[in-house]
């Protein structure tokens, strides 16, 4: 969690290096602060209501189905709001309610008033801001560099991203140690600070807003959804995802609660389990470009959702000792590279075939299915693990992740072997900082039909 520093101004050319590039760096150190910080609410959280707050398996999925609710019923509304104003300013806000929220926990533990019902509101209010930030961060990120380097930028984000993860969970094992699960969120909330104060520093113009003459929101969701649908490859990556959302929202739901009471595992291993998965997509991450320049990025895809059930093998038949728990970190490494490289590509595929004015809305839309989804698996998650079993409900979960292999194997997209060239046009020309002289920046292209979908490469999970 270090603070936004200055850096020299770069040109916006594909040869330019991306770490000299003044707003990408206030970008990328704001929200790489806020994942710091994410990861010591992830791995502080469940050890304070399962080992502190003694929660059943069914109020932990109730937390869970309450955490993840807010993005499946506002991820449209906060996409089409992102595309209509400030997406700087959305995302301040955000970091700043969070914030907040989240600040009452220590609070409250502190007072001795803290329960599981305070954490559910907590979890509601937290969701509600992180859906409005994200909308807003995701598809910010195309107006600040060429559509050149948005591959690179994925790519460098992803890998930062997952380091900022997995110093983040080793954080967290640390101030959960010496300070208690409730007090080291404070860490949390000290990175959302963070966050908002480089997201101010960013001096990028965003492109021009066209805002409809009858102001309608619904009508501008509308139209994200159309824009989705009407496109080959948008459509075939959001159900991707969406079903590989609904099947790791299974398992993640009851994970924690497995890996904390029937295998033992302390809480400073559980931090460490976390934190070299962590290493796995920072690894998936940085390699993605590479990977897909040379196997191409279909057949990169196949394998990498091909892979992903077989890392949950050690999971299920694990005991309690130090042998399964380094064979689950190691599991969960290689299903975060799989992840991490999955996730670069296609979000940078959409990217760059979106055009500016629907970024937030195009994202909007994954973010709603996929987001959408994972309440669903959280509530299946707390039956199947109260009538079946915690082990059997994760082996549950493990085979719903052959669905997605299944749906890009019916799809052209499987077939795609290199990255789409963007057209170029004024409406996309992403703003540098005000000190850098405005290259010639290509623009997104329309939507590709099914007959252009061999030039292209595409797939990957937004739930990384």
């Amino acid at each position: 969690m270090t603070p936004c520093t200055e850096s020299l101004p770069a040109p916006g050319s594909s040869s330019t290096s991306l770490w000299r590039h003044r707003d990408f760096r206030r970008y990328l150190t704001g929200q790489a602060a806020s994942v710091a910080g994410s990861s010591v609410t992830h791995m502080a959280l469940p050890v304070l209501a399962v080992l502190h707050l003694d929660a059943t398996p069914a109020q932990v999925a109730w937390l869970a189905f309450l955490g993840q609710l807010p993005p499946a019923l506002l991820a449209l509304h906060a996409g089409a709001l992102a595309d209509r104003h400030s997406k700087r300013w959305q995302m301040i806000t955000s970091n700043l309610v969070s914030a907040v929220v989240l600040a009452t926990i220590p609070v409250s533990a502190v007072l001795g008033t803290l329960s599981l019902t305070q954490l559910m509101i907590v979890a509601v209010v937290q969701g509600a801001a992180s859906v409005l930030h994200d909308a807003a961060a995701i598809s910010l990120l195309p107006s600040l560099v060429d559509r050149s380097l948005i591959q690179r930028s994925n790519s460098r984000v992803g890998a930062l991203f997952a380091i900022a993860a997995t110093g983040g969970s080793h954080l967290g094992a640390v101030l959960t140690a010496v300070l208690g699960p409730a007090r080291a969120l404070l860490g949390d909330v000290a990175s959302y600070l963070i966050s908002a104060g480089c997201t101010a520093r960013i001096q990028a113009r965003e492109p021009a807003r066209n805002r409809p003459k009858n102001g309608r929101l619904r009508d501008e969701i509308g139209e994200g959804l159309l824009y989705v649908l009407a496109d080959d490859r948008l459509r075939v990556l959001t159900l991707v995802n969406a079903t590989t959302s609904f099947a790791l929202g299974l398992g993640n739901t009851l994970w924690a609660l497995y890996l904390l009471k029937s295998l033992a595992v302390g809480a400073t291993a559980f931090g460490v389990i976390l934190g070299i998965g962590a290493l796995g997509a920072a690894t998936g991450a940085f390699t993605a470009p590479a990977l897909s320049r040379r196997y191409g990025p279909g057949p990169m895809m196949m394998v990498a959702l091909a892979v992903t059930p077989l890392t949950q093998l050690p999971l299920l038949l694990a005991s309690p000792g130090l042998g399964w728990q380094i064979a689950i970190g190691v599991a969960l490494f290689f299903q975060l590279v799989c992840a991490g490289a999955a996730g670069t590509t296609q979000r940078s595929i959409r990217q760059i075939i979106t055009t500016a004015e629907m970024q937030a809305r195009m994202q909007a839309v994954s973010t709603w299915l996929t987001s959408g989804a994972r309440p669903v698996a959280a509530l299946l998650a707390g039956g199947l693990g109260t009538w079946i079993g915690v082990r059997p409900a994760l082996a549950v979960g493990t085979f719903l992740l052959f669905v997605p292999l299944v749906v890009l194997a019916g799809s052209p997209v499987r077939t795609l072997q290199q990255m789409p060239v963007p057209a170029s046009g004024p409406a996309d020309t992403p703003a540098l900082s005000p000190a850098v002289p405005p290259p010639s920046a290509p623009a997104a292209p329309g939507r590709v039909r099914t007959k252009d979908i061999r030039r292209d490469r595409s797939r990957g999970s937004d739930v990384a």
